[in-house]
């Protein structure tokens, strides 16, 4: 890990760890450090992406895979990989489990780079591991080196970048330990660099880039919490095993909203992101591919922990009983048209989106990559489906004279939804959601 401090039990301890269970236990929101790396210049390079487990810049360590799936669960479905990183490179900590991992691919190999972590052993399985990964597209770095050991001899060749611990590290060693890690042609990170001697005496011994104190401490980024149902996981899972066509995925998300906002975010941070604009929950299936959803919930149920269900989250049930109440709503007045009733669920579901991740609805709707009609709709209640929102808000206020209003402004087969119709739409969204709302 890379988060210096001298301080014992200070941040040099956080970067990879899940803090107490009470610290678990259904917080607001999530939290990520990332901390720059420079090149000698001073231009930002990158950012390692640390484990924070509260506001506070430190957290206690007790499950290196279980941090590292937080931060990836945060990095690409909570905050979004251009939040965080920008166009910069992450490094992400990397423990032997999640090394063989499926999980792992959901990091975009060029934004990623995966480090491992310093008490990992190399055998001749994981070695065969790292070949895989790095001609994936995957840079391998070596984390936390002080000394020149046989386990780093033999994982050397597997790596294209070290990170030099100078805290750990003896001074009278580091000449020595630099020359022969440049001679195996290896990318060298000077990381826990805390005063401006430190710096001056690792550029001169030929460090590229630089971490440390002496920079900046980390940053902690800030996101609401957004809670997965480990039953839907589970459930969508078992039909991702069961090679289930895309209807039957798709029929499976619509009943768990809060994963469809999160699938998003991952469409739009991998590496294959859509080359247009995602309309319907069908689009955005086949955009991520099987392969991806399985990976995705996976990394979801793992890094879940303690987290309360759905049904718990009174925020989460008010988008899930929106987005099929307008669903059905659009079926009313559209009974052919099975794409706007599609499109009138996402508009239900996204219209909470800004709310959930602590933004507005144009700043968070432009890193989802949705098709214009929804993104009007929710920022500016525009066109139909912007109608139909506004008739979904009055109905679930029970102002029911206000949603009869809106329909008569909207006109033409708006004026089918009378105000019995739109009550008994009511009722069987929120019926709807109760039965799914399961955790």
């Amino acid at each position: 890990m890379s988060d210096s401090s001298s301080a014992a039990g200070g941040p040099a301890t956080a970067a990879r760890g899940e803090g107490s269970p009470e610290v678990r236990a259904a917080q607001p929101f999530v939290y990520l450090g990332r901390q720059p790396i420079l090149d000698c210049g001073g231009a930002l390079t990158a950012y390692e992406l640390l484990f924070r487990g509260g506001v506070q810049n430190r957290a206690v360590i007790e499950d290196d895979a279980l941090a590292t799936a937080q931060v990836m669960t945060r990095t690409i479905g909570q905050l979004g990989v251009p939040a965080v990183l920008g166009r910069h490179y992450g490094y992400v900590n990397v423990g032997r489990e999640l090394l063989f991992d499926d999980i792992i691919h959901l990091l975009p190999p060029g934004r990623f780079v995966l480090e491992v972590l310093e008490h990992v052993r190399f055998d001749d399985a994981l070695i065969e591991r790292l070949a895989l990964l790095r001609r994936a597209g995957y840079r391998i770095a070596l984390d936390d080196v002080s000394a020149i050991s046989d386990n780093l001899l033999k994982g050397l060749p597997s790596a294209d970048i070290i990170k030099v611990d100078l805290l750990q590290t003896e001074r009278g060693a580091l000449p020595e330990i630099t020359a022969t890690l440049r001679a195996a042609g290896k990318t060298l990170i000077a990381e826990k660099v805390e005063t401006s001697e430190d710096f001056e005496y690792a550029s001169s011994l030929g460090f590229e880039l630089f971490q440390g104190y002496f920079f900046a401490r980390p940053q902690v980024l800030r996101a609401p919490s957004v809670r997965s149902s480990r039953v839907a996981l589970v459930r969508l899972l078992a039909l991702v095993a069961s090679d289930v066509g895309t209807a039957e995925l798709e029929r499976e998300l619509r009943n768990h909203p809060g994963v469809v906002v999160q699938l998003l975010r991952l469409v739009n941070s991998s590496a294959y992101a859509p080359a247009r604009p995602i309309a319907s929950l069908r689009e955005a299936v086949l955009a991520a591919g099987t392969r991806q959803i399985a990976r995705w919930a996976q990394l979801l149920l793992y890094a879940s922990g303690r987290d309360l269900p759905w049904g718990s989250d009174p925020l989460v049930q008010l988008a899930g009983t929106r987005s099929h109440f307008m669903e059905l709503a659009a079926r009313s007045l559209h009974p052919n048209d099975p794409d706007f009733a599609d499109a009138a669920f996402m508009t239900g579901i996204f219209s909470l989106v800004h709310v959930l991740v602590g933004s507005t609805p144009a700043h968070t709707l432009e890193r989802l990559g949705l098709s214009s009609a929804i993104s009007r709709a929710v920022d500016g209640h525009h066109g139909e489906l912007g109608a139909l929102l506004r008739i979904a808000m009055s109905a679930e206020r029970g102002d029911h004279e206000r949603a009869q209003t809106i329909a008569a402004e909207a006109g033409g087969v708006f004026a089918s939804l009378t105000p019995p119709l739109l009550a008994e739409l009511n009722l069987w969204a929120g019926a709807w959601f109760t039965a799914y709302a399961e955790g």
